[in-house]
């Protein structure tokens, strides 16, 4: 995943730049049936700067080996950007991408607007019974498969096991023991015990799934998340930060949470695997094995995390779909899955990249595949990315004391009723 990675200015201009040069360029294209593959298709890239966007870029590079004609054009384009830049291009006509690397929320979203071809029938579902269940479940719409799964996730709990030992602490399975945890962090070491991301949505799922609510039940046609689990979760997190258990910021969250946990000031934060490799370029993790992952801890319901991940989408408009299709195989083929895993520790969608040793081998994958097959489905319905935005603003009001839980998962259930017609 994931959310809120600031890009360089330099990377911002050239995704400006090249996305003029999408698949509305009047590329040559290759009419289907016709042979080998030629002309340009343009991907944009939604990783992480600085640690998965090298390795995707020498990936989509070893297309063009495979296919000489074919020229790649790869734009890394900032997460929290992306979902609006692609709408907003596909529905102007001009500067779209052909192939796009897409939130799992974002794809049924996409396929509702009539923005993404289908991919049904096509090269890009190679080897399709090959995906996991859960990871396929994202791609689809309507009955028709509108993505190919290149990424699954989850979160979980990373904890500093040197400052860990320091206090005399063992990673929290509850939310009382994350309390207690954090206390004996702060006694012992002077450190704070969690850093909690107040900037974004995401971050919350664990919590609202733990106390065994949920934004929305799609089958019901029913908003949830301001029901009595809804505002438990909120009393949960807001009661973390007054504790002093956890500090959180309202903005700059990610860059904020990863600097306090490389550099040794906060003990834990809840994560998944994509911030995996940025971790380990920290001071405190030039010993990778200072490194501990554990469950998030569970709240009064149990333990829950959210299903996430990325798919790759190709745009309806693309002048070049069969090479896009031909791309997105490629990109998510048993191939290019090991290489992700093993250089980046990422979750595989393929089950046989599973077996492979470099996988099989690798520590944080290995913690990370049970975790995925208990996570919580988000709901996949066109709004489903949509409805972070409405949670974000009042989840950050509530963990920054601006207004009150209830209050808080009312606005949000509000919203929603507004964003989701005939809904209860």
């Amino acid at each position: 995943m994931r959310r809120g990675i600031a890009a360089t200015a330099l990377v911002a201009a050239l995704g400006v730049t090249l996305a003029a040069c999408g698949s509305d360029d009047g590329g040559t294209g290759t009419p289907k049936g016709s042979g080998e593959l030629s002309g340009t298709v343009t991907w944009w890239d939604t990783s992480n700067v600085g640690s998965e966007d090298k390795v995707f870029k020498k990936l989509a590079e070893g297309f063009t080996k495979k296919h000489p004609k074919v020229s790649v054009k790869y734009v890394n384009v900032p997460f929290g950007e992306a979902q609006n830049k692609f709408k907003n291009a596909a529905q102007s006509g001009s500067g779209a991408p052909d192939v796009i690397r897409s939130e799992v929320a974002w794809t049924p979203e996409f396929a509702d607007l009539g923005y993404l071809a289908p991919l049904d029938g096509t090269a890009a579902l190679k080897n399709e019974g090959d995906f996991l269940e859960q990871a396929a479940a994202s791609t689809k719409y309507n009955g028709k498969t509108y993505a190919v799964p290149q990424v699954i996730d989850s979160m979980g709990i990373f904890y500093n096991k040197k400052i860990f030992k320091d206090a005399g602490v063992e990673a929290p399975k509850t939310i009382d023991e994350l309390k207690t945890v954090a206390t004996k962090i702060k006694e012992k070491t002077g450190k704070t015990g969690l850093y909690l991301r107040g900037d974004d949505a995401y971050w919350f799922l664990s919590f609202l799934y733990g106390e065994g609510g949920d934004m929305v039940n799609a089958e019901q046609k029913k908003v949830t998340i301001d029901g009595a689990a809804g505002v438990k979760a909120m009393k949960v997190v807001k009661d973390l930060v007054d504790s002093k258990a956890a500090i959180t910021d309202a903005s700059n969250g990610w860059d904020n949470m990863q600097a306090a946990f490389k550099d040794g000031k906060v003990a834990m934060m809840i994560n998944g695997p994509w911030a995996v490799t940025d971790t380990y370029a920290g001071k405190e993790f030039a010993d990778k094995a200072n490194l501990g992952i554990a469950p998030v801890p569970a709240g009064s319901a149990g333990q829950g995390a959210p299903q996430g991940g990325h798919n790759l989408a190709v745009y309806a408009g693309s002048k070049n779909l069969e090479a896009s299709y031909a791309f997105a195989e490629y990109m998510t083929s048993v191939e290019a899955q090991t290489t992700a895993a093993k250089e980046l520790s990422l979750l595989p969608t393929r089950e046989s990249v599973y077996i492979k040793p470099e996988v099989a081998s690798n520590e944080m994958i290995g913690f990370f595949k049970p975790v995925v097959e208990k996570a919580v489905e988000r709901p996949w319905v066109p709004e489903g990315g949509s409805l972070f935005a409405p949670l974000q603003v009042e989840y950050t009001k509530v963990l920054t004391g601006q207004t009150s839980p209830e209050q808080g998962a009312k606005a949000t259930g509000d919203a929603y009723r507004k964003l989701l017609k005939d809904w209860k």
